[in-house]
């Protein structure tokens, strides 16, 4: 009998603390999701600040600028080889209807004969990227 309370308050010990840190994580989450801000509302849980987008940038030259180009505008040396007429990302029109998370999908997953990156950048890698783009067009 005394095995059997002891594995009782044993269990009950162990999920005490996980079941209050799961509640500590849920407040947090809905206190940063009512704070607000650009990252909340577009579902990118990477801001877009300077190292950001120094890092995006950086992966988009090395990822991405061979077919959209070195500036977004869908002028790649790739692009043009293979026959294929891309979208300027610096019009502000271009990207206007996605919300980052489907900006994030495409990168990801890729898109016809555009690549994802899926395995080869980090999460946090594409969303640097995400940001990046999401500039192109505030640039012009």
């Amino acid at each position: 009998m005394r095995v059997v309370m002891l594995f009782v308050v044993a269990v009950w010990l162990w999920q005490a603390p996980s079941a209050e840190t799961k509640k500590s994580n849920e407040n947090q989450s809905a206190g940063q999701a009512q704070e607000g801000g650009a990252a909340a509302k577009s579902g990118n849980p990477v801001a877009a600040t300077a190292e950001s987008l120094a890092a995006g940038k950086k992966t988009f030259g090395m990822d991405c600028a061979m077919c959209h180009g070195s500036a977004g505008a869908g002028d790649g040396d790739l692009a043009s080889q293979m026959g294929l007429s891309l979208k300027d990302l610096r019009e502000a029109q271009t990207l206007k209807e996605k919300s980052d998370k489907e900006l994030y999908e495409l990168i990801d997953k890729g898109k016809g004969k555009m690549l994802g990156e899926e395995g080869r950048l980090k999460p946090e890698q594409v969303w640097n990227v995400v940001n990046y783009v999401r500039s192109l067009s505030k640039k012009s």
